[in-house]
C-alpha cells in the first residue's frame, strides 16, 4: 500500500509517484517473494525426507504418537 498512500495526491510526499507503476513493482516483489519460499520449501522438505523421512512409521502412527513416542496417552479416554 506504500505505493498508493505514497502519491502526493493522496497526501503522500512522492511527487510524480505514479500509483500503478509502484504498485505493479510491489506486486512483482511479491510474487517473487512467495515463488522463492515455495520453492526453498519444497527443497529443504526434499532433503529431509531422504535424510531422516518426513512421516513416521504406520505402525506408530495407528497406535498413536503418543504411546508410540512418549510411551504416555494424551488423553484418557
Amino acid at each position: 500500500m506504500a505505493g498508493i498512500f505514497g502519491a502526493a495526491a493522496l497526501g503522500g510526499n512522492q511527487v510524480g509517484l505514479s500509483i500503478a507503476s509502484q504498485v505493479g513493482v510491489q506486486l512483482t516483489a511479491a510474487l517473487i517473494t512467495a515463488a522463492w519460499a515455495g520453492f526453498a520449501s519444497f527443497v529443504l522438505l526434499k532433503l529431509i525426507d531422504m535424510t531422516v523421512g518426513l512421516r513416521v512409521e504406520e505402525e506408530h502412527e495407528s497406535s498413536g504418537l503418543d504411546l508410540a513416542l512418549h510411551d504416555e496417552r494424551g488423553y484418557n479416554l
